[in-house]
């Protein structure tokens, strides 16, 4: 009849003494996140830096440095591209320097390629110089010698004029 203890409560009648904590990031195996995306209708000025994947389906007027980088169908990018894998669906008016590169059938490449590893696909469009490196993301890129000179003197050649 009298009990010590109190009745056990129905899930019904619980009432929960503090709010459940958010979850984190969502994490892949291996412990990456999800990747940064820059969508079709963003354009971004200036320097993007990941430590994970990016996705840029937008315009970037800047450099980008990340781990892999995926640039979709829609995506102009003008300026330095850093990362350890490039997917190019887009278009891209800059240098790349990654240790894999795959241009495929939709890509626009206009300038230089610094890779371990390149993959042209049949259709790409590619526009400039491409060079294979053991270590392309840690070379300085070597600045054009350009020597300027003094052109030579014209010579004044004068004629005798005979006169009669």
């Amino acid at each position: 009849m009298f009990s010590k203890g109190k009745a056990p409560e129905t899930p019904s009648m619980a009432t929960p003494s503090a709010p459940l904590p958010s979850p984190g990031p969502v994490k892949k195996p291996g412990g990456r996140s999800a990747p940064s995306i820059i969508s079709a209708d963003l354009l971004v000025q200036g320097t993007l830096v990941s430590q994970g994947d990016m996705q840029v389906d937008g315009t970037v007027e800047g450099d980008i440095r990340s781990v892999t980088l995926m640039i979709g169908n829609s995506a102009i990018i003008k300026g330095e591209i850093i990362a350890e894998e490039v997917v190019v669906r887009g278009r891209i008016e800059g240098r790349i320097r990654a240790r894999r590169v795959q241009l495929d059938a939709s890509a626009v490449v206009i300038g230089d390629i610094l890779q371990e590893q390149l993959t042209v696909a049949a259709g790409a469009t590619f526009e400039g110089t491409c060079r294979k490196s053991s270590d392309p993301l840690n070379v300085q890129p070597v600045a054009p010698q350009i020597t300027l000179s003094k052109p030579a003197q014209p010579t004044l050649v004068e004629t005798d004029a005979k006169t009669a």
